[in-house]
């Protein structure tokens, strides 16, 4: 099924702002619409690809982990070989079997791993090298290896402040980060109350991470890094700058390379003094990642990097909590509304008794909706199914509804831009049961 479109008259053209200084919030914005319009590509993990210099590099690396006097591991990988004392042995009173012999199996893990501390530090092999045993020392300290399985007594904020969601479209996990309910001062004290509820949150907000960090495959040529998707939208900037700041520097120095792509949406107006405050504990490589949706542009964006179907219905997608537990969902039909055009989705072949359960979004809503069943028989009439309706921008939820019809035709469903200059991005699937016998 595809839609069909009635065009409107085209509406005038809006104006355009002839002189004036451009605000610093304007200036970001252009600069992120040519960084997402930009060939963004991660980097490889795969030896082939990689440069000569970033060869050595890894070697260098490596040679100079074996020094190290005790093994190491991070995230399950373990870093360096055993070691084996250097005195003189006796000589051996057999000579030794081709088993003996056998090389010890290579992880290819570690030049993952190894390549992530590398690129946060430039390839600058004893940087990289005084990174990664800082990073070794507080995942012991910190007990990072085993945070995943406590509970920490945060129910209450997976799923609304930090949480795994689903994955992009090239396979990534993607991490969902919104701060906006500590906007009430009770639930910001029962967080961020003193010290230690601070230091718990913390803790809480690692282990997130280290959820995602599970979901990677840490291959070459797999996936190993996430996606992360933060909503400023109603954050309050002053009462979090500590944990903001603290969050930060434990992502950055422990949890190097891990995100492929950062995305803010529901950017508001104070974003520039927001990324001045945070842009001294980024790096270069972790600036060039930023993608920027300004509030009502959330959907178009989110869009282009994760499907439709595994976008949460609060950022103007289709999945709901709990869609995912019994595996993908059913992928959705992405299409666009230009401004001033009306839409049809014409969805035939309905039998007589079957069920049709639909689903429908448009991001940034602002048009009318209706729905009506068209029977395929001559003379019989067409069923007003849903009202034709103004759904307002403020809409939160997807059109989800079900239609069993008492003879064979076509769902026909309208989604009418004719009053707004927007072009608007769409997504729509169903489901047909048909009659039982």
């Amino acid at each position: 099924m595809s839609p069909t479109t009635t065009p409107s008259p085209a509406p005038a053209a809006a104006p355009s702002s002839k002189g004036g200084k451009r605000s610093l919030m304007s200036s970001l914005m252009d600069a992120t619409a040519l960084l997402r319009s930009s060939s963004f590509k991660e980097d490889s993990y795969v030896a082939a690809a990689l440069p000569a210099s970033e060869l050595r590099a890894l070697a260098d690396l490596k040679a100079l982990l074996t020094t190290n006097p005790d093994p190491i591991s991070i995230w399950g990988v373990p870093l360096n070989p055993p070691h084996h004392s250097t005195a003189a042995a006796p000589a051996p009173a057999a000579a030794a079997t081709d088993l003996d012999a056998a090389p010890v199996p290579v992880d290819e893990r570690v030049d993952v791993v190894l390549l992530k501390f590398l690129r946060a530090r430039d390839f600058r092999v004893r940087d990289a090298h005084a990174m990664l045993l800082r990073c070794a020392a507080w995942r012991a300290e910190f007990g990072a290896d085993a945070v995943v399985d406590e509970d920490l007594g945060f129910k209450y904020l997976e799923g609304v402040v930090a949480y795994m969601h689903g994955w992009d479209r090239d396979g990534h996990p993607v991490c969902y980060n919104a701060y906006g309910v500590f906007k009430d001062r009770a639930m910001y004290e029962r967080v961020f109350g003193d010290g230690d509820r601070l230091a718990r949150f913390l803790r809480w907000r690692v282990q997130v991470m280290e959820r995602g960090v599970r979901a990677l495959s840490l291959t070459p040529g797999g996936v190993n890094a996430i996606i992360q998707v933060t909503d400023l939208k109603d954050m309050p900037k002053r009462e979090l700058r500590a944990a903001s700041n603290q969050i930060l520097s434990l992502f950055q120095d422990n949890y190097p390379e891990m995100v492929a792509r950062k995305v803010f949406i529901n950017v508001p107006w104070y974003f520039s003094v927001l990324f001045s405050m945070i842009s001294p504990f980024l790096t270069e490589r972790t600036k060039s990642k930023f993608v920027i949706a300004r509030e009502g542009n959330v959907a178009e964006t989110l869009y282009k990097f994760i499907r439709p179907e595994l976008v949460p219905v609060q950022y103007g997608g289709l999945s709901r909590a709990g869609d995912l537990e019994n595996g993908p969902p059913k992928p959705a039909s992405e299409f666009t509304i230009k401004g001033g055009e009306k839409v049809f989705l014409e969805i035939d072949g309905i039998e007589a008794g079957a069920t049709i359960t639909w689903d429908l979004v448009v991001g940034g809503w602002d048009l009318e909706y209706g729905a009506e069943y068209v029977p395929a028989a001559e003379g019989s009439y067409t069923l007003c199914v849903e009202k034709t309706r103004m759904v307002p921008a403020t809409a939160d939820e997807p059109v989800h509804n079900a239609f069993t019809a008492r003879e064979a035709g076509k769902m026909v469903l309208s989604i009418d831009n004719s009053g707004s200059r927007k072009r608007k991005v769409a997504a729509y699937r169903y489901f047909v049961r048909k009659p039982s016998v």
